[in-house]
C-alpha cells in the first residue's frame, strides 16, 4: 500500500517518533494493535555522535520490532555526519530528518521547524543526508513557521529536489504548535506538487478524522502521534473504519486494564522496576482519559514507585 524507496508497507498508517513516548515497550505494543512501520523517539544528532547510555537505550530495538525507523534533529553539518556515521552500526530501515519539532529549546539552536525559515539551508543539509545514507530519508516539516509564512510547498519542493524518498507533513505551523486547527489545504497542495510519497498528521485521534485527512489532502498515508496514547487500538478501528465502514466500540474497561498490565511489564522488562514504573506513570493517565471517577487514581499513580503500587492502582480503575 505505500512504497518510500525499497521499503515495501503493507499499511499506510505509521507510528509516528515521539520525543519521551516510542520507546522499546510503546512501539511492540502499537504493533500488536496494527502499527507496521514505527520510528524510535526523536534524537539530536549530537547525542548520537557522542554515544551517550541513554541515547543507546533509545536506540535500542530487537528482530520483532521492524520495519523500523530513526528520526534526527539537528542543523550542524559536522555533527549530522557523525550521527549518520554511528547510525551505520545499526539496522534501521529508514531514517528521518526532523524539520517540524516546534520546542523552544529546539529552535534556539537552529532545529527542527527553525528551518522552515530557511529552505535553502534544510536543501544543503538534507542532501548531504541522503548522500551519506545506507538506507531511504525522508523529512519531517509543517506547514510553516506561522500563518504569515505558510511555505510548506516550496520547502516540500526542495527536499523532493534533495532526493528524500517521503515527506512527513503536520498540517500546523510551528506558531500554532499543537494547537489551533490543522490546515488540510496546505497538505493537499504539498500532494499535488510532489511526486513521491505524502505522509500527513495531525489531530488524527479517530477513524473519522483519519478518513477525513485522507479524503481532504488525498495523502498517501497517516502519521499517528497523540492518538495513539494511550490508545493502540486506534490503528485496529481505522483500518476497519476505511475498509468496511464499521466503527469499532473503544475497549471496555477489563481490556485496558489487560492491555496497561502488559505496557507496565513491558516497561519494567525493559527499564528495570523502578524507572520502569515511573515512566509508565503518564501512560496510565493516557489509558485513563475519559474514564470517569479516575482523577485520585491518576494523582496516586504519579506516586507509585514499584509495580505492586501500580498494579493495585490499575485494578481500582474497574
Amino acid at each position: 500500500m505505500l512504497r518510500i524507496g525499497d521499503l515495501n508497507l503493507k499499511s499506510n498508517l505509521i507510528l509516528a517518533p515521539m520525543a519521551g513516548v516510542s520507546d522499546l515497550p510503546f512501539r511492540m505494543l502499537n504493533r500488536k494493535f496494527g502499527a507496521e512501520l514505527a520510528f524510535v523517539e526523536m534524537i539530536n544528532a549530537r547525542s548520537i555522535s557522542h554515544k551517550s547510555r541513554r541515547t543507546q537505550d533509545m536506540l535500542s530495538s530487537h528482530l520483532k520490532d521492524k520495519p523500523l525507523g530513526v528520526q534526527i534533529l539537528g542543523c550542524e553539518e559536522r555533527f549530522i555526519l557523525k550521527a549518520l556515521d554511528v547510525l551505520k552500526k545499526y539496522k534501521f530501515d529508514l531514517l528521518d530528518f526532523n524539520a517540524a519539532c516546534p520546542a523552544k529549546k529546539v529552535i534556539r539552536r537552529g532545529e527542527g521547524s527553525a528551518l522552515l525559515k530557511d529552505p535553502k539551508k534544510l536543501h544543503k543539509l538534507l542532501k548531504l543526508v541522503v548522500k551519506s545514507s545506507q538506507i531511504p530519508v525522508t523529512v519531517k516539516i509543517r506547514s510553516g513557521w506561522d500563518k504569515d509564512s505558510v511555505n510548506a510547498k516550496e520547502v516540500a519542493l526542495c527536499a523532493q529536489d534533495a532526493g528524500v524518498s517521503a515527506l512527513f507533513i503536520h498540517g500546523r505551523t510551528r506558531a500554532q504548535e499543537y494547537g489551533g486547527s490543522v490546515d488540510y489545504a496546505a497538505i493537499k497542495k504539498v500532494k499535488q506538487a510532489l511526486s513521491i510519497p505524502v505522509i500527513a498528521s495531525g489531530d488524527v485521534f479517530s477513524a473519522q478524522l483519519a478518513q477525513k485527512m485522507l479524503n481532504e489532502t488525498h495523502c498517501d498515508g497517516l502519521v499517528l502521534a497523540r492518538g495513539s496514547f494511550g490508545n493502540p487500538w486506534i490503528f485496529q478501528e481505522i483500518k476497519e473504519f476505511l475498509k468496511t465502514g464499521k466503527v469499532i466500540p473503544k475497549p471496555a474497561k477489563p481490556k485496558v486494564v489487560k492491555v496497561m498490565l502488559e505496557h507496565l511489564d513491558a516497561s519494567i522488562a525493559f527499564y528495570g522496576e523502578r524507572n520502569g514504573v515511573v515512566l509508565f506513570r503518564k501512560f496510565f493517565s493516557w489509558y485513563t482519559k475519559g474514564f470517569r471517577n479516575t482523577r485520585p487514581l491518576r494523582e496516586k499513580s504519579s506516586r507509585a514507585r514499584t509495580r505492586l503500587d501500580m498494579e493495585e492502582i490499575i485494578h481500582r480503575v474497574l
